[in-house]
């Protein structure tokens, strides 16, 4: 919000394009106020009070996130229970020799590439609460079948499978929240809901803790384990199929109001439409832009340590010369400590509307984690070694889910966005492909090599984030001084003056009451009628100046809750610059609702 307005006090909302289009069909011309035209009006200038919102988003985090968090915990459990299975000795029992175990690590992968942006397309087109439960029946059937196999043949055809079930898990999620939550709320709640993953290698060692204290019975221990993680996942995706709303609009928990709220609220900060009608072409338009390509490499150089992390750990205290069921309590501590930090880091990062550093703190306590057990021997110096095996979790975690929400921040359109996402986290878990090579058999205890391989990823990738954030900075100032305002990401709104949003208790929305300080804006599909130049015009003329220059098309009236500064609809009238939430740099014929002001770096 900007100096000078008051406390959020209300919110107010114009029509979206929906009931313009409805306007339209009924010959309205913006001269008078006709009964249906009214009805369109009303559901615009709703009045939502602040406690209305939080109750709202209370419903969001306690009906939605948790089971969301306990889906992506199943998940992250059968991925990774081969490391506490390994332990107990699965691998001598299915008669594994040499590579072969990295190798069943490393397969996994591939399909966990390459199946993530296709599925994440069904995701689009057919509702994440519908695909990802059952992709979640997949995976936990895969988990138990393991618990059966008893070759490298069968766990090398069961871990494929399950690379395609889990792989459309984690950009599937991200895109489903942000159909429900705005751009600073967005990073927290991934957050919460990541920590599932990371919590889930605590989870997993006190599950395998106990497991493998049950006495001699006709089965291996780690049967157990995979008997009792594969069959929770199977149970609890048949409730979350039944239970996850499609969108806040279908949710049968939420009363009307609540859902043109809910619906109002992702207009304003997060998309520039709900329910878009998929387009494959449109969905991978923003790779046309090197900004989207820098955070491709960035995914890829971040999930290095991430995989080397989730997969090895295990195997990294291991070689601190505990015993089977101490290393895998062991595992509990660092992974709850890495969880701690990754939440507080997501909510410090929702609450400055900042992201790159955030991102590069915990790269640089990864990049010292690694470095320090590469430097020295486990097994003399055993303290200074699992204290090195913490730094990792609290750097590894976290970078994953910030890069997650900085690019999904930075793509209004719901088609873009969830492809944007599954590709960039399949990036991402194509780097679990480098990590398995690098940690080979004949570099147990140590690992060396793989350690100054993930090291350097780490380093890289710290690189990039801090010249992509001292980048965006350096831009922001520049339009900044180009258009003669002071924004922030926080005054930018995702639907541009298509929509505007504002809290106020001094603007409330009077449609065609032209005479107050509350504008009657018109829109035309003309683009140069919007491209105005007011620049030369002190703010608050510039603001009367743009909104009449809009005047008179003969298309849709809209009423803008406009700023007394210059406004974000002034912005838009003017055509300078682009948007740190758009798909920046695309052809600005097609992409003109991208148009506004400001990075969220």
């Amino acid at each position: 919000m900007g100096p000078g307005l008051p406390c959020p006090m209300r919110v107010v909302f114009p029509p979206d394009m929906a009931d313009k289009l409805e306007m339209e069909q009924r010959g309205f011309d913006g001269s008078a106020s006709t009964k249906a035209n009214d009805e369109i009006l009303e559901r615009s200038t709703l009045d939502f009070r602040p406690d209305e919102e939080r109750r709202l988003l209370r419903k969001f985090d306690w009906l939605l996130l948790p089971p969301l968090t306990f889906m992506y915990l199943c998940n992250a459990l059968d991925k990774g229970n081969v490391g506490n299975a390994k332990t107990a000795g699965w691998d001598k029992d299915i008669h594994l020799s040499g590579d072969q175990y990295y190798l069943l690590v490393m397969i996994f992968y591939v399909p966990f590439c390459l199946f993530g942006t296709p599925i994440s397309i069904f995701i689009k087109r057919f509702s994440a609460a519908r695909v990802l439960p059952i992709m979640m029946i997949g995976f936990g059937a895969m988990a138990l079948c393991t618990a059966a196999a008893k070759n490298f043949s069968q766990i090398f055809a069961i871990r494929f499978f399950l690379g395609i079930f889990e792989s459309a898990m984690l950009p599937g999620v991200v895109f489903y929240l942000s159909t429900f939550y705005k751009r600073n709320e967005l990073a927290s709640r991934v957050g919460l809901f990541y920590a599932a993953a990371s919590i889930a290698g605590a989870f997993s060692g006190l599950i395998a803790f106990g497991v493998f204290h049950i006495g001699a019975t006709k089965y291996h221990t780690w049967q157990y384990l995979f008997w009792i993680e594969g069959g929770s996942t199977v149970a609890f995706a048949i409730l979350a199929l039944v239970w996850l709303p499609k969108s806040p609009g279908t949710w049968w928990f939420l009363s009307s109001r609540e859902k043109e709220l809910a619906r109002q609220r992702i207009l304003a900060d997060a998309s520039v439409a709900v329910d878009e009608k998929l387009n494959i072409r449109d969905a991978f338009r923003p790779f046309k832009d090197w900004q989207y390509w820098v955070w491709a490499v960035i995914s890829l150089c971040l999930g290095v340590p991430l995989a080397s992390v989730n997969n090895f750990l295990p195997q990294i205290v291991a070689s601190l010369g505990y015993s089977t069921v101490k290393t895998n309590l062991y595992t509990v501590a660092p992974n709850v400590v890495g969880t701690v930090a990754l939440i507080l880091l997501t909510f410090s990062s929702d609450y400055f509307r900042e992201r790159s550093i955030h991102i590069c703190i915990p790269l640089a306590t990864a990049i010292a984690g690694f470095i320090i057990l590469g430097c020295i021997n486990p097994l003399e110096s055993k303290g200074v070694a699992y204290f090195a095996c913490f730094l990792l979790t609290m750097g590894a975690f976290s970078p994953s889910v910030l890069v997650a929400s900085w690019y999904s921040n930075n793509t209004p359109s719901e088609n873009r966005r969830a492809v944007v996402a599954a590709v960039m986290i399949a990036i991402a878990n194509a780097a679990g492909l480098i990590s398995t090579n690098v940690f080979r058999a004949q570099d147990e205890p140590k690992y060396v090599p793989a350690l100054i391989t993930s090291a350097v990823f780490g380093a890289l990738c710290l690189v990039l984030v801090a010249g992509m954030g001292i980048y965006m900075r350096w831009e922001n100032r520049r339009r900044n001084k180009e258009q003669g305002v002071n924004y922030t990401a926080a005054d930018v709104l995702t639907e541009g003056c298509e929509s505007c949003f504002a809290y106020s208790t001094a603007l409330r929305v009077r449609v065609f009451d032209s005479t107050s300080v509350n504008l009657v804006l018109t829109l035309s599909t003309d683009r140069d009628r919007l491209r105005t130049d007011v620049s030369g015009l002190p703010a608050p003329t510039r603001t009367l100046e743009a909104c009449g220059a809009l005047q008179d098309t003969g298309m849709a009236v809209l009423a803008c809750a406009l700023r007394l500064q210059v406004g974000a609809c002034v912005t838009k009238a003017k055509g300078s610059g682009k948007t740190a939430y758009g798909a920046l740099g695309q052809d600005e014929d097609e992409d003109e609702e991208n148009d506004t002001t400001t990075w969220i770096q």
